[in-house]
């Protein structure tokens, strides 16, 4: 437990100074670096978004086909025998 808690607490101060370490060192301002993040994090969003909407659909799908017992619907499991 000890050493989880040294762990966490070390793992606090490195953030923590990394944090100021950017601030301090990097070429933007504040308000054009907050910009510039909350641009990324929208796309980054977005992109999770569309990756969870085509998984859906393509378990959905398999589901489907698991359902109406087609060949190849146990995509991914593997055969022991083979």
């Amino acid at each position: 437990m000890r050493r989880m808690a040294s762990f966490l607490a070390g793992l606090f101060a490195g953030a923590l100074v990394a944090g100021v370490a950017v601030l301090l060192l990097t070429p933007a301002s504040g308000t054009e670096l907050r910009g510039r993040l909350s641009a990324r994090l929208d796309e980054l969003i977005e992109e999770g978004k569309r990756a969870a909407a085509a998984r859906r659909a393509e378990l959905q799908a398999q589901l489907e086909a698991f359902k109406r017992g087609a060949p190849g619907a146990e995509v991914g499991i593997s055969d022991p025998s083979a």
